[in-house]
């Protein structure tokens, strides 16, 4: 059945490039980065082809975009999730909680935000949202460590590092359907995912 093409008079402002964006991911999700094309986008959206140029300038544009809104979308899972926490353990456990949820919720942005194929990783906008994402984990080993200005290094880069494995690690084998054999029984993947959680956030030596 063919899709409805929206009433190209509906948008304004920031609407057009909203639903580029929204368009981009439904292309990406179908297709992959490897069939991911400009004029694809522009027909989901209902706009001329020349469309996602104006605003994005190329397909590395549009996908850069779209990567950056992931990181975005990550750190705000991430702080929903450890809203209200403070003990510094379950904080940091609240996070990685909140790392895997984005992955299941969005898994095609996920994988698309770590993604370095067809990607402009000197975007500003891009950088920004990166770090603020990374930063969210890394005020958690921070708070952990009792160390909130010590240089990042020694111990305190090994645990953000063994961290963001462990979660990033799980999240990827999650949605390439690595763990499925191993979630059998009571609770499923929320319970694996509570005994690899399990496994962050001791206490600094």
């Amino acid at each position: 059945m063919p899709q409805p093409v929206p009433d190209k008079t509906a948008y304004h402002h920031g609407d057009l490039r909203r639903a580029l964006l929204d368009a981009a991911e439904l292309v990406l999700a179908e297709r992959g980065i490897g069939g991911f094309t400009l004029r694809e986008c522009a027909r989901r959206a209902g706009v001329s082809h020349a469309a996602p140029a104006h605003h994005f300038g190329d397909v590395t544009g549009l996908l850069t975009a779209l990567a950056a809104l992931g990181f975005e979308t990550l750190a705000a899972s991430m702080r929903e999730a450890r809203a209200g926490i403070d003990d510094p353990r379950e904080r940091l456990r609240a996070i990685a909680r909140g790392y895997v949820a984005f992955a299941r919720r969005h898994p095609q942005r996920f994988r698309l935000t770590f993604s370095r194929s067809r990607l402009n990783g000197d975007d500003p906008v891009y950088q920004a949202a990166a770090g603020a994402a990374f930063a969210e984990l890394e005020a958690a080993i921070r708070l952990l460590h009792g160390a909130p200005d010590a240089p990042l290094e020694g111990v305190l880069r090994a645990a953000l590092t063994q961290s963001w494995s462990v979660v990033h690690g799980f999240s990827h084998l999650l949605l390439e359907g690595h763990v499925a054999h191993m979630t059998d029984g009571e609770g499923g993947v929320d319970a694996l995912l509570e005994g690899v959680i399990a496994s962050i956030g001791q206490p600094a030596p």
